[in-house]
């Protein structure tokens, strides 16, 4: 008798069957059983009612100690979907003063899982939040009639100052990526948006509690699970300490009123951020509460950008504050000593290139050329540079050994500031003039508008500040930071990291010197303060969609620094009209507390003058007193017409 083999092949294939079947079953009891929440949820929710106690948020101190942002106590209006039992809906809707209408659709847009992508009806869900003091009294007494419903207790920020908003921050509700990105956030929580509310949040959000409680059978509240051992309690944010001070800032966004621009203020021996102001701003208080969306759209909507932080984000063309770093990488690149002198007859001529400059004496060497802002002299220096080919080899080779130093002075990358958004600015490279104009087609006097701070070179007023703390320094840099340090934790040791540029440190005594000439006898003889030895340089951006931006970098004392201050005012005109002006405020200010009585003029003009719009508007009386003042000193103040980057 033969063997039926697609018989015995038949067995197989069925017992194959019955243990896929088997498999599956498994794994869906596995999944069911351990793997999924929902019964598990639905179990424990019958016998326990669990209840998260949120963290009180890390208070903001600024450097003195002062308190900035503190809490005040918020309650939102949640339920559990399950355990809600029938109701009247007129009575809740009568005590919250909302309607039907706004009651269905809360509700429905709570279990719209495409609004709400972690809807269970198992679980908490918010309602209504920020309740009002009113909403909050009537609904506490009326609790016990609407079973499904509690209570929960947050925090919201609030503000001492109307100051500062682009360090601070604020809170809001984490969305769906957040809570992706975090299991440490449910629906309804809040997290850190903008400044250091944003970089720190981990930090000052502290670690939430929870509390069971027991139900019955008819899920009624009968007390603590476990006599409360189980229970966690929520530990509080960690305080943080500013670097800031907030007298100074405050100080400093007044003279920005009306004006768009920056300023920072750095402590050279440190890289601790005095005052990081970004013009226009906005008070802190309008986002929290109710009206946060609508004032956040607001901001957002605001042609003039209030919710960009000027002082870290923008990248602007740095104007004649540049200089000084030619002056370093030429003296470093044996190009020049401080005693080689160019000449300079209304700017820089070669062939048909011409670039402009004021009235001076000539030929100069470099302390003078930084005292007069002289343009032809940096050109002449970057000019030979470039085109060594004895030295470099190239145009291209010569340049990145340039661009090499300029990124080692700060420029071209994120300094890496604890605040979020820096942008890095920009300084080309050989590639991309390679790509501009062909590769060997193009030379020194192609890109000669980099030796003055134009053309493509872009930094932002944090780089530029931190080129003057690191010429106070004489040679060094601390990244610069917001953040002293959190409370318990110590100061974090990554502020304190050093940098050294590639440029060798007894070129920088040159630099000072020619910087404190330019105070005492030169472009920025309005920054002379008696007493206080300003060192200083201005600058006089070109701008292709109007009036030149007006900045200012300096430091003070010229020994032993304690302040470095970079001013940039957008459409302001020459560096000696507003950077200047403005910057040596800002020093008198932090270094002695007060503006002597014979700066208040200068100091109402600035505060009472205008640039809105590419126009400079002051009032007569003020405008007075500063021209008597001696508010525009300098030939920067009244230079001749230029032709080409006459910037000074």
């Amino acid at each position: 008798m033969r063997k039926d083999y697609n018989l015995e092949k038949r067995k197989y294939v069925i017992g194959g069957f019955i243990v896929i079947i088997v498999i599956i079953y498994i794994v869906r009891l596995f999944n069911l059983q351990v793997l999924e929440s929902a019964y598990k949820d639905s179990a424990d929710s019958n016998a326990f009612l669990k209840k998260t106690i949120y963290p009180s948020r890390g208070l903001i101190y600024d450097r003195n100690d002062s308190l900035i942002v503190f809490n005040q106590p918020d309650y939102d209006l949640v339920m559990i979907p399950k355990d809600v039992l029938p109701f009247d809906t007129t009575d809740f809707c009568n005590t919250l003063q909302i309607s039907r209408e706004v009651f269905d659709r809360r509700v429905a847009d709570m279990k719209d899982r495409t609004k709400n992508r972690n809807y269970s009806a198992y679980t908490q869900q918010i309602f209504m939040n920020h309740l009002s003091p009113q909403d909050y009294g009537r609904i506490q007494e009326k609790l016990y009639r609407f079973p499904g419903f509690f209570i929960v207790q947050r925090i919201v920020r609030q503000y001492k100052y109307n100051a500062g908003a682009n360090v601070l921050g604020d809170i809001r509700e984490v969305n769906q990526t957040d809570i992706e990105n975090d299991p440490y956030y449910r629906p309804g929580d809040y997290t850190g948006d903008l400044g250091v509310e944003k970089s720190y949040e981990t930090f000052l959000r502290g670690t939430k509690g929870n509390e069971i409680l027991i139900r019955d059978a008819l899920g009624k509240i009968k007390g603590r699970y476990n006599e409360g051992r189980d229970d966690n309690a929520p530990i509080a944010g960690s305080d943080l300490r500013l670097s800031i001070d907030i007298g100074l800032q405050e100080y400093g966004e007044r003279l920005m009123q009306n004006k768009i621009g920056a300023i920072v203020a750095i402590e050279p021996s440190t890289g601790e951020i005095l005052a990081l102001v970004s013009s226009p701003s906005y008070d802190p208080s309008l986002l929290i509460g109710k009206e946060r969306g609508k004032n956040y759209r607001m901001l957002v909507n605001d042609k003039r950008k209030p919710l960009f932080d000027r002082a870290i984000m923008a990248a602007y063309p740095p104007g004649s504050t540049f200089k000084p770093t030619q002056g370093l990488i030429f003296m470093q690149e044996g190009i020049i000593t401080p005693s080689t002198a160019y000449p300079c007859y209304r700017g820089y001529t070669w062939g048909s290139l011409h670039v402009g400059c004021h009235g001076h004496g000539s030929p100069l060497p470099l302390k003078p050329a930084l005292q007069t802002s002289c343009n032809a002299y940096f050109c002449y220096g970057l000019k030979y540079m470039i085109d060594r080919k004895s030295k470099y080899g190239s145009p291209s080779n010569a340049f990145e050994v340039w661009k090499n130093h300029m990124v080692s002075m700060g420029y071209g990358y994120r300094l890496g500031v604890d605040l979020p958004g820096e942008s890095r600015g920009f300084i080309p490279n050989s590639k991309y003039y390679d790509k501009a104009y062909g590769e060997g087609n193009w030379s020194a006097n192609t890109i000669i508008s980099d030796a003055i701070g134009q053309g493509e070179v872009l930094a932002t007023p944090l780089q530029i500040a931190n080129l003057s703390a690191t010429i106070a320094n004489r040679g060094f840099f601390y990244t610069p930071h917001v953040v002293r340090g959190v409370a318990g934790k110590g100061p974090l040791k990554v502020f304190r990291e050093k940098h050294v540029p590639t440029i060798d440190a007894s070129y920088y005594p040159n630099i000072v010197e020619g910087m404190r000439m330019a105070v005492t006898g030169g472009t920025c003889r309005g920054a002379n303060i008696a007493g206080l030895d300003v060192c200083g340089k201005t600058g006089t951006a070109q701008n292709p969609h109007g009036r030149d931006h007006s900045v200012f970098m300096g430091f003070a004392p010229m020994d032993n620094p304690k302040i470095a201050v970079c001013v940039y005012v957008e459409n302001a005109g020459f560096g000696a009209t507003f950077g200047v002006p403005i910057g040596s405020l800002i020093i008198e200010k932090y270094l002695r507390g007060e503006i002597s009585p014979g700066r208040k003029g200068i100091e109402a003009s600035m505060m009472g003058a205008s640039t809105a719009g590419g126009v400079i508007v002051r009032k007569k009386a003020q405008a007075a007193t500063a021209t008597a003042s001696g508010e525009k000193p300098s030939a920067e103040a009244t230079p001749p017409k230029q032709e080409n980057n006459g910037n000074i």
